[in-house]
């Protein structure tokens, strides 16, 4: 019997959520009770026993791969991993980065069980994990109704070129806030490399933006086609970091935070480092940093674990 598709992967989980037993599963898919047993005891998601049907497929496939070799979770491998965790890499990026690197390791999962391992004997290892178990509430639909911009340009109106991801120059940025909403650290993110600038800011105001925001990209000023935001009254100065930059600058749709797809993931790295219950007055410029310095050398999947500091430096050569 061949192994199950991420299709049916997606119908296990639809049917799953929906109370359906495992014998009724089977069925509508046309596989035994035993092979949904099997798969719902192997791949589900071992922090809460949900099934998905992406990280069960990435799993099955891992572990499809790894058949051929299994290698032991020596003591040397073990040392390797722990130091990894502790650069902040994730169980998948500790195995992509082995792997491009030609280094042994062992499985995500068994990076995944040595963590929850070392945790239930008072270990720390877990902290390191983006969220540390928990999920935190996306900010982004809070802003429709904030008012209008002056002067403002959809997304609608973006050059197609720039969902392609392929050139650099084109930016998404953003706000982390921090607790009670006093103090923000600006983001701004590359969409076809993922390379990160981070400032720490004092408040809200567009000036203060606006000059924040020509102080990080001055630099990168050869090389801007667009930046992307969303309606945030704090970008309302848009058309003088437009002019000075000489770059183009779009407006997301309100309450479409997947237009920013790329800036919103990159926020949830950052609260990593400074959560949401975070003090924003205690983060210094070091610690700033020290964590856009991290993010931006941390391998990531969707280049083959390089780096986005790695894919930039690719692609600026391809500008030269």
């Amino acid at each position: 019997m061949s192994h199950l598709t991420i299709e049916q992967r997606y119908e296990i989980a639809t049917l799953r959520s929906q109370g359906f037993s495992m014998s009724k599963i089977g069925g509508f898919i046309g596989r035994d009770k035993s092979v949904i047993s099997r798969e719902l005891s192997r791949n589900s998601d071992q922090r809460n026993n949900v099934y998905k049907a992406k990280l069960a497929q990435s799993k099955a496939s891992i572990r499809q791969h790894e058949k051929a070799k299994k290698i032991r979770f020596t003591e040397q491998i073990k040392a390797r991993v722990i130091h990894l965790l502790e650069e902040d890499f994730s169980p998948e990026q500790i195995v992509g980065y082995c792997s491009d690197k030609n280094f042994e390791c062992v499985s995500i999962e068994t990076i995944y069980q040595f963590i929850w391992s070392d945790k239930k004997k008072g270990g720390q290892h877990y902290k390191h994990l983006r969220t540390k178990g928990k999920r935190y509430a996306k900010r982004g639909a809070l802003k429709g109704s904030r008012g209008i911009i002056k002067d403002r340009v959809g997304i609608e109106n973006r050059p197609l070129v720039v969902e392609e991801k392929q050139r650099i120059g084109d930016l998404e940025i953003d706000l982390v806030i921090g607790k009670n909403h006093k103090g923000a650290l600006l983001t701004i993110n590359d969409r076809a490399s993922g390379v990160l600038k981070m400032a720490k800011i004092n408040s809200k105001e567009s000036q203060e933006i606006q000059e924040k925001l020509i102080e990080l990209l001055m630099d990168w000023k050869p090389i801007l086609h667009t930046i992307t935001s969303d309606n945030g009254k704090e970008f309302a100065n848009h058309k003088k970091v437009s002019e000075i930059l000489e770059i183009s600058y779009f407006f997301a749709n309100p309450y479409c935070s997947w237009e920013r797809g790329a800036n919103e993931n990159l926020n949830g790295l950052v609260r990593q480092y400074f959560p949401k219950k975070y003090n924003f007055d205690l983060i210094t410029e070091e610690e700033v940093l020290r964590v856009t310095n991290k993010l931006n050398n941390r391998p990531r999947k969707r280049f083959g674990f390089k780096s986005p500091n790695e894919i930039f430096e690719q692609k600026l050569k391809q500008c030269a």
